[in-house]
């Protein structure tokens, strides 16, 4: 089961609960996503970056993915997608069959990351492999760009010729690299025929300006209804607020960037924020200090006030 909605808007890319003895917390989740629903997240990702999905097996993903599907009983039009990519290919057309007979509205695959000195027209091939092999007549597929953290950077034409073979399937990309530079050259080359999502919460003004869908972040967990305000601010023509609530989104991104790695970041502030237990980041990420996040309070708090209000 598939489904054919539109995507974009504000979509946080979800942590995953950890309970202290480190299983998985399936009531948390389900809370979690209504919080973020509520907090003006029009969906979520599961198992990105800051969801850890590399971090669990191909049975723990779905009993995830499975588990967040719940949110749609108090919140039907929230909007799921799923992390899928891994090294293996095969895990991964597993993974990407898995979210779409769930009924999940779209996947987020990054690019096999072990053997990141492949050329090109090899990670052309896999991916041809996985929509080909996984995606579904009317599935939405996004290529998840993060070089930082793959060590995999593809090109304009790279993605030009993907869209060419695939125009009903490749829908966009979760665009994470951070470059200023990039975020315009991505709209100046494809405008709107692709969904372009812009993972780095204080270029969401540069990436609407540059005809993105939207925004998939860390922050959003942090700071939902800030980047659902720059949202409604750029969809109204508010000039002068989304100037103001780019200097906002500057200041707050830089608090996660401080701090990293964003998952436990978000897991040690979100008792502070809201009424969530402290959750635990899965090995090899440890918790992060108490004075750490004491001075990262701080400056979120100093940053936007209180940012889940």
């Amino acid at each position: 089961m598939t489904t054919t909605k539109a995507l974009q808007g504000i979509f946080a890319a979800s942590i995953t609960p950890l309970l202290e003895n480190g299983a998985f917390d399936s009531q948390g989740l389900v809370a979690y996503l209504s919080y973020l629903a509520k907090q003006g997240c029009h969906g979520a990702l599961l198992l990105g970056t800051t969801g850890e999905g590399p971090s669990f097996s191909c049975e723990e993903r779905e009993q995830i993915l499975r588990t967040a599907l719940e949110v749609r009983q108090e919140h039907p039009d929230f909007l799921l997608l799923a992390g899928t990519g891994t090294p293996s290919l095969e895990e991964t057309i597993l993974l990407t069959k898995t979210a779409f007979s769930l009924g999940y509205d779209g996947v987020v695959v990054l690019p096999p990351y072990y053997f990141r000195s492949a050329k090109e027209a090899g990670f052309l091939a896999w991916f041809e492999q996985v929509i080909r092999r996984a995606v579904p007549k009317d599935g939405k597929l996004l290529l998840y760009h993060i070089p930082p953290m793959s060590g995999v950077s593809l090109s304009l034409s790279f993605l030009e010729k993907l869209q060419d073979k695939f125009p009903d399937n490749f829908y966009g990309l979760k665009d994470s690299s951070g470059d200023e530079a990039f975020c315009q050259q991505l709209g100046e080359h494809f405008g709107k025929t692709l969904a372009v999502f812009n993972g780095k919460d204080n270029l969401l003004p540069l990436a609407l300006k540059q005809n993105a869908a939207g925004s998939i972040t860390a922050g959003a967990n942090l700071f939902p209804n800030l980047l659902r305000r720059t949202w409604e601010a750029y969809q109204k023509g508010d000039e002068r607020n989304l100037s103001r609530l780019s200097e906002v989104l500057e200041q707050a991104r830089q608090v996660i960037d401080h701090f990293p790695p964003a998952s436990a970041l978000i897991k040690g502030l979100l008792p502070r924020l809201t009424g969530f237990p402290r959750w635990q980041p899965r090995l090899p990420l440890l918790p992060l200090a108490e004075d750490v996040l004491d001075q990262a309070y701080h400056l979120l708090s100093e940053a936007c006030g209180n940012p889940t209000i």
